[in-house]
Protein backbone atom coordinates (compact mmCIF):
# COMPACT_ATOMS: atom_id res chain seq x y z
CA UNK A 1 0.00 0.00 0.00
CA UNK A 2 1.01 3.46 -1.00
CA UNK A 3 1.76 5.90 1.80
CA UNK A 4 1.39 9.96 1.46
CA UNK A 5 2.21 12.57 3.80
CA UNK A 6 -0.34 15.39 3.91
CA UNK A 7 0.20 19.14 5.22
CA UNK A 8 -2.21 21.17 6.00
CA UNK A 9 -2.16 24.40 6.79
CA UNK A 10 -2.79 25.79 10.32
CA UNK A 11 -4.62 28.72 9.08
CA UNK A 12 -7.57 26.07 7.99
CA UNK A 13 -7.97 24.89 11.43
CA UNK A 14 -8.43 28.65 12.57
CA UNK A 15 -9.40 30.81 9.71
CA UNK A 16 -9.10 34.41 9.32
CA UNK A 17 -11.55 37.03 10.70
CA UNK A 18 -12.32 33.58 13.50
CA UNK A 19 -11.60 34.09 17.29
CA UNK A 20 -10.01 31.16 17.59
CA UNK A 21 -12.55 29.18 19.84
CA UNK A 22 -12.16 25.54 20.18
CA UNK A 23 -15.63 25.25 18.85
CA UNK A 24 -14.71 27.07 15.62
CA UNK A 25 -11.53 24.79 15.47
CA UNK A 26 -13.74 21.60 15.56
CA UNK A 27 -16.26 22.53 12.68
CA UNK A 28 -13.32 23.60 10.67
CA UNK A 29 -11.65 20.18 10.72
CA UNK A 30 -15.28 18.18 10.43
CA UNK A 31 -15.35 19.99 7.29
CA UNK A 32 -11.90 18.63 6.14
CA UNK A 33 -12.50 14.97 7.46
CA UNK A 34 -14.19 13.89 4.48
CA UNK A 35 -11.57 14.84 1.98
CA UNK A 36 -8.65 13.39 3.76
CA UNK A 37 -10.87 9.88 4.09
CA UNK A 38 -11.53 10.24 0.87
CA UNK A 39 -7.45 9.44 0.10
CA UNK A 40 -7.69 6.57 2.45
CA UNK A 41 -10.18 4.95 0.36
CA UNK A 42 -8.07 5.36 -2.78
CA UNK A 43 -5.68 2.91 -0.95
CA UNK A 44 -3.08 5.41 0.61
CA UNK A 45 -1.98 5.08 4.02
CA UNK A 46 -1.76 8.41 5.54
CA UNK A 47 0.32 10.22 7.38
CA UNK A 48 -0.99 13.93 8.27
CA UNK A 49 1.05 16.95 9.34
CA UNK A 50 -0.24 20.55 10.13
CA UNK A 51 0.53 23.78 11.13
CA UNK A 52 -0.02 25.93 14.15
CA UNK A 53 1.45 29.26 13.78
CA UNK A 54 -2.28 30.71 14.81
CA UNK A 55 -2.31 28.82 18.03
CA UNK A 56 1.54 29.34 18.93
CA UNK A 57 1.06 32.94 18.34
CA UNK A 58 -1.90 32.79 20.56
CA UNK A 59 0.06 30.69 23.37
CA UNK A 60 2.33 33.03 23.70
CA UNK A 61 0.07 36.23 23.77
CA UNK A 62 -1.91 34.04 26.98
CA UNK A 63 2.12 33.87 28.01
CA UNK A 64 2.35 37.34 28.11
CA UNK A 65 -0.77 38.25 29.28
CA UNK A 66 -0.36 35.95 32.21
CA UNK A 67 2.75 36.27 33.14
CA UNK A 68 2.07 38.05 36.56
CA UNK A 69 0.28 35.19 38.03
CA UNK A 70 1.73 31.97 36.21
CA UNK A 71 5.20 31.25 34.25
CA UNK A 72 5.14 32.03 30.32
CA UNK A 73 5.94 28.81 28.54
CA UNK A 74 9.19 28.87 25.84
CA UNK A 75 8.39 28.68 22.14
CA UNK A 76 9.66 24.67 22.61
CA UNK A 77 7.07 24.21 25.51
CA UNK A 78 4.44 26.07 23.22
CA UNK A 79 4.83 24.06 20.49
CA UNK A 80 4.39 20.97 22.27
CA UNK A 81 1.79 22.29 24.09
CA UNK A 82 -0.03 22.84 20.58
CA UNK A 83 0.98 19.97 18.69
CA UNK A 84 -1.17 17.83 21.93
CA UNK A 85 -4.17 19.89 21.21
CA UNK A 86 -4.55 19.88 17.78
CA UNK A 87 -3.79 16.30 17.57
CA UNK A 88 -6.71 15.72 20.14
CA UNK A 89 -8.69 17.84 17.41
CA UNK A 90 -8.00 16.41 14.26
CA UNK A 91 -8.10 13.24 16.09
CA UNK A 92 -11.49 12.86 17.27
CA UNK A 93 -13.30 14.92 14.35
CA UNK A 94 -11.70 11.76 12.57
CA UNK A 95 -12.57 8.82 14.24
CA UNK A 96 -15.79 10.48 14.56
CA UNK A 97 -16.50 11.14 10.74
CA UNK A 98 -15.01 7.54 9.89
CA UNK A 99 -17.55 6.02 12.32
CA UNK A 100 -20.12 7.54 10.39
CA UNK A 101 -18.89 6.52 7.34
CA UNK A 102 -18.71 2.71 8.75
CA UNK A 103 -14.80 2.55 7.91
CA UNK A 104 -12.55 0.80 10.59
CA UNK A 105 -9.50 3.22 10.95
CA UNK A 106 -7.22 3.49 14.11
CA UNK A 107 -5.98 7.15 14.50
CA UNK A 108 -2.60 8.19 16.65
CA UNK A 109 -1.22 11.47 17.10
CA UNK A 110 2.63 12.31 17.77
CA UNK A 111 3.64 14.87 20.03
CA UNK A 112 7.17 14.81 17.39
CA UNK A 113 10.41 16.58 18.01
CA UNK A 114 12.30 17.85 14.92
CA UNK A 115 16.26 17.92 15.49
CA UNK A 116 17.81 21.90 13.67
CA UNK A 117 21.47 22.67 14.24
CA UNK A 118 21.99 25.66 16.60
CA UNK A 119 25.14 26.45 14.09
CA UNK A 120 22.44 27.04 11.47
CA UNK A 121 22.79 30.33 9.79
CA UNK A 122 18.90 31.42 10.59
CA UNK A 123 20.00 31.98 13.92
CA UNK A 124 21.61 35.07 12.92
CA UNK A 125 19.40 36.60 10.95
CA UNK A 126 15.95 36.02 12.59
CA UNK A 127 12.72 36.90 10.49
CA UNK A 128 9.72 35.33 11.84
CA UNK A 129 7.38 37.24 13.23
CA UNK A 130 5.89 35.60 16.54
CA UNK A 131 3.42 36.48 19.41
CA UNK A 132 1.94 39.69 20.28
CA UNK A 133 2.20 43.36 19.65
CA UNK A 134 4.33 45.41 21.92
CA UNK A 135 5.40 49.17 21.77
CA UNK A 136 8.69 50.31 21.42
CA UNK A 137 9.37 51.03 24.80
CA UNK A 138 8.25 47.17 25.51
CA UNK A 139 10.31 46.50 22.55
CA UNK A 140 13.31 48.03 24.08
CA UNK A 141 12.73 46.63 27.50
CA UNK A 142 12.65 43.24 26.37
CA UNK A 143 15.58 43.09 23.46
CA UNK A 144 17.82 44.27 26.77
CA UNK A 145 16.45 42.16 29.73
CA UNK A 146 15.19 39.42 27.49
CA UNK A 147 17.83 39.31 24.67
CA UNK A 148 14.84 38.74 22.16
CA UNK A 149 15.13 40.36 18.65
CA UNK A 150 12.35 42.62 18.47
CA UNK A 151 11.22 44.00 14.64
CA UNK A 152 8.36 46.85 13.64
CA UNK A 153 5.45 44.98 12.21
CA UNK A 154 4.08 46.71 9.68
CA UNK A 155 2.82 49.93 11.56
CA UNK A 156 1.46 47.86 13.71
CA UNK A 157 3.98 47.94 16.39
CA UNK A 158 7.17 45.81 17.61
CA UNK A 159 6.92 41.92 17.53
CA UNK A 160 9.29 39.13 18.31
CA UNK A 161 11.02 37.44 15.62
CA UNK A 162 13.01 34.17 15.62
CA UNK A 163 14.91 32.19 13.57
CA UNK A 164 13.19 29.22 11.29
CA UNK A 165 16.24 26.74 10.56
CA UNK A 166 16.25 23.55 8.13
CA UNK A 167 15.08 20.86 9.78
CA UNK A 168 17.39 18.02 10.11
CA UNK A 169 15.80 15.14 11.61
CA UNK A 170 12.67 13.74 12.57
CA UNK A 171 13.52 12.42 16.41
CA UNK A 172 9.86 10.02 15.95
CA UNK A 173 10.42 9.06 12.14
CA UNK A 174 10.68 5.35 13.02
CA UNK A 175 7.87 5.70 15.58
CA UNK A 176 5.65 7.26 12.44
CA UNK A 177 7.11 4.57 10.02
CA UNK A 178 5.73 1.67 12.30
CA UNK A 179 2.67 3.09 12.62
CA UNK A 180 1.76 3.87 9.06
CA UNK A 181 2.75 1.05 8.05
CA UNK A 182 0.66 -1.06 10.43
CA UNK A 183 -2.41 0.92 8.56
CA UNK A 184 -3.15 4.13 11.56
CA UNK A 185 -3.84 7.63 10.25
CA UNK A 186 -0.68 8.98 11.99
CA UNK A 187 -0.67 12.88 13.35
CA UNK A 188 2.70 13.76 12.99
CA UNK A 189 5.68 17.01 13.05
CA UNK A 190 2.56 19.35 13.99
CA UNK A 191 3.33 22.78 13.31
CA UNK A 192 7.36 21.56 11.65
CA UNK A 193 7.73 19.69 15.01
CA UNK A 194 9.20 20.72 18.91
CA UNK A 195 12.63 22.54 17.36
CA UNK A 196 15.44 20.80 19.31
CA UNK A 197 19.55 20.45 19.45
CA UNK A 198 21.56 18.69 20.95
CA UNK A 199 23.57 20.26 23.82
CA UNK A 200 27.68 19.26 24.48
CA UNK A 201 26.44 16.08 26.03
CA UNK A 202 24.83 14.75 23.54
CA UNK A 203 21.24 15.22 24.61
CA UNK A 204 18.30 16.84 22.97
CA UNK A 205 17.07 19.84 24.40
CA UNK A 206 14.09 22.75 23.20
CA UNK A 207 15.25 25.90 21.31
CA UNK A 208 13.52 28.94 20.65
CA UNK A 209 12.57 28.67 17.26
CA UNK A 210 9.99 27.54 14.08
CA UNK A 211 10.29 25.09 11.85
CA UNK A 212 8.40 25.20 8.02
CA UNK A 213 5.88 22.81 8.68
CA UNK A 214 5.90 22.27 4.67
CA UNK A 215 9.95 21.49 4.94
CA UNK A 216 9.30 19.27 7.74
CA UNK A 217 6.70 17.53 5.92
CA UNK A 218 8.80 16.89 2.92
CA UNK A 219 12.12 15.41 5.66
CA UNK A 220 9.17 13.51 7.40
CA UNK A 221 7.98 12.22 4.05
CA UNK A 222 11.60 11.08 2.96
CA UNK A 223 12.85 9.88 6.15
CA UNK A 224 9.64 7.37 6.17
CA UNK A 225 9.94 6.33 2.39
CA UNK A 226 6.42 7.93 1.41
CA UNK A 227 5.44 7.82 -2.04
CA UNK A 228 3.76 10.98 -2.25
CA UNK A 229 3.92 14.24 -0.73
CA UNK A 230 0.53 16.31 -0.42
CA UNK A 231 1.16 19.96 0.36
CA UNK A 232 -2.34 21.81 0.44
CA UNK A 233 -2.90 25.32 0.46
CA UNK A 234 -5.43 28.50 -0.82
CA UNK A 235 -5.54 27.57 -4.26
CA UNK A 236 -5.82 24.98 -6.46
CA UNK A 237 -3.42 24.91 -8.98
CA UNK A 238 -0.09 26.86 -9.04
CA UNK A 239 0.32 29.68 -11.20
CA UNK A 240 3.17 31.44 -13.01
CA UNK A 241 2.47 35.20 -13.43
CA UNK A 242 0.33 34.61 -10.53
CA UNK A 243 -2.26 37.41 -10.75
CA UNK A 244 -1.63 39.00 -14.04
CA UNK A 245 -3.16 39.17 -17.38
CA UNK A 246 -1.22 35.99 -18.52
CA UNK A 247 -1.56 34.16 -15.43
CA UNK A 248 -0.62 30.43 -16.16
CA UNK A 249 -2.06 27.24 -14.64
CA UNK A 250 0.67 24.94 -14.26
CA UNK A 251 -0.76 20.80 -13.89
CA UNK A 252 2.94 19.13 -14.30
CA UNK A 253 5.86 20.85 -13.07
CA UNK A 254 9.72 19.05 -13.20
CA UNK A 255 12.56 19.65 -11.55
CA UNK A 256 14.28 21.68 -13.69
CA UNK A 257 11.18 23.62 -14.66
CA UNK A 258 10.04 24.19 -11.08
CA UNK A 259 13.94 25.53 -10.54
CA UNK A 260 13.55 28.13 -12.98
CA UNK A 261 10.45 29.39 -12.09
CA UNK A 262 12.22 30.42 -8.25
CA UNK A 263 14.99 31.74 -10.25
CA UNK A 264 12.41 33.89 -12.01
CA UNK A 265 10.84 35.04 -9.09
CA UNK A 266 7.57 33.27 -9.79
CA UNK A 267 7.12 31.96 -6.29
CA UNK A 268 7.74 34.50 -3.75
CA UNK A 269 9.39 33.55 -0.08
CA UNK A 270 6.38 35.22 1.97
CA UNK A 271 4.09 32.49 -0.02
CA UNK A 272 4.54 30.14 -2.75
CA UNK A 273 8.12 29.60 -2.58
CA UNK A 274 9.06 27.46 0.76
CA UNK A 275 6.13 24.85 -0.43
CA UNK A 276 7.48 24.27 -3.50
CA UNK A 277 11.14 24.25 -2.36
CA UNK A 278 9.88 21.95 -0.30
CA UNK A 279 7.95 19.57 -2.50
CA UNK A 280 11.47 20.02 -4.70
CA UNK A 281 13.58 18.28 -1.59
CA UNK A 282 11.36 15.54 -1.15
CA UNK A 283 11.27 14.95 -5.38
CA UNK A 284 14.56 15.07 -6.21
CA UNK A 285 16.03 13.13 -2.79
CA UNK A 286 13.19 10.30 -3.47
CA UNK A 287 11.80 9.57 -6.98
CA UNK A 288 8.16 10.27 -5.79
CA UNK A 289 5.90 12.58 -6.47
CA UNK A 290 4.40 15.94 -4.80
CA UNK A 291 0.83 17.82 -5.34
CA UNK A 292 0.23 21.10 -4.47
CA UNK A 293 -3.64 21.65 -4.41
CA UNK A 294 -6.67 23.26 -2.38
CA UNK A 295 -7.68 20.86 0.59
CA UNK A 296 -11.53 20.81 -1.40
CA UNK A 297 -10.22 19.86 -4.88
CA UNK A 298 -7.78 16.52 -3.06
CA UNK A 299 -9.70 14.18 -4.40
CA UNK A 300 -9.72 15.26 -7.91
CA UNK A 301 -6.39 16.11 -7.78
CA UNK A 302 -5.28 12.65 -6.51
CA UNK A 303 -6.95 11.08 -9.70
CA UNK A 304 -5.19 13.61 -11.85
CA UNK A 305 -8.06 16.28 -12.81
CA UNK A 306 -6.58 19.06 -10.74
CA UNK A 307 -3.98 20.28 -8.97
CA UNK A 308 -0.33 20.58 -9.55
CA UNK A 309 2.17 17.70 -9.85
CA UNK A 310 5.97 17.68 -8.78
CA UNK A 311 8.22 15.20 -10.86
CA UNK A 312 11.38 14.66 -11.06
CA UNK A 313 11.67 14.69 -15.00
Amino acid sequence: MKTAVIAIGGNAIIMEGQKGTIEEQFENVRKSCDHIIDLLEEGYNVVLTHGNGPHVGNALIKGEAGKDLVPAYPMDACGAETQGLLGYVIKQSLMNRLEERGIDKKIVSLVTQVEVLGTDSAFQNPTKPVGPFFTKEEADQLENVKGYVMKEDSGRGYRRVVASPKPREIIEKDAVKTLAGLGYLVIAAGGGGVPVVKNMHNHYIGIEAVIDKDYASALLAMEIDADLLVILTGVEQVAVNFGKANQENLSVMDISSAKRYMSEGQFPPGSMGPKIDAALSFVDATGGEALITSMDQLKRAIKGETGTRIVKN
